[in-house]
């Protein structure tokens, strides 16, 4: 990875979690269904970075959100959360030729099907373990599943349409 495209993503995730915070803090669908755009920029760094360093972005993203949402860590361990997930996740679901280390795992490079089997169980992941937090200890199991499904399916809704209409598309799509 170059400098170019280290300073693109550092941006990207910057300005992710800045509409997070100051657009999306209150948004939320019923009750139920809340959205985290930022998993974009934790979801969408290149198949060839380190755990390392993936873990340690999206454990400050997670901070970050957490200083200005006041959630106490909630958002630090699903956002670390998923990113050690994801590594493992990629490699569970790598074809039978492997990845090209330059991919970066989006909707223009991979596909529709591809990013959907990708994102939708990491963002449930995600949401599991940031209701299961926010709910620890009130016995509301079937409400961290309910605001886990309707979340993940929200928050992968959005992902999908701001790569549509935000990034770069290939010709055949």
């Amino acid at each position: 990875m170059n400098i170019r495209n280290l300073i693109s993503y550092l941006l990207l995730i910057i300005f992710l979690g800045v509409v997070q915070i100051f657009f999306l803090k209150n948004l939320a669908l019923f009750g139920v269904a809340f959205v985290f755009i930022y998993l974009l920029g934790i979801l969408i760094l290149p198949i060839s970075i380190r755990t390392v360093p993936l873990l340690l972005i999206a454990f400050g993203l997670g901070f970050l959100l957490d200083v200005f949402y006041e959630t106490i860590g909630m958002h630090t361990a699903a956002a670390t959360f998923l990113a050690f997930s994801r590594s493992l996740w990629l490699r569970a679901i790598s074809p039978t030729g492997g990845y090209v280390d330059t991919e970066e795992p989006s909707l223009s490079e991979m596909g529709f099907g591809w990013y959907l089997s990708y994102s939708l169980p990491l963002i449930f992941a995600y949401s599991v373990v940031f209701f299961t937090a926010d709910q620890w200890g009130t016995g509301g199991f079937l409400g961290v599943l309910n605001k886990s499904f309707f979340s993940s399916i929200f928050t992968c809704l959005l992902v999908i349409l701001v790569q549509l209409l935000f990034f770069k598309r290939r010709r055949g799509i």
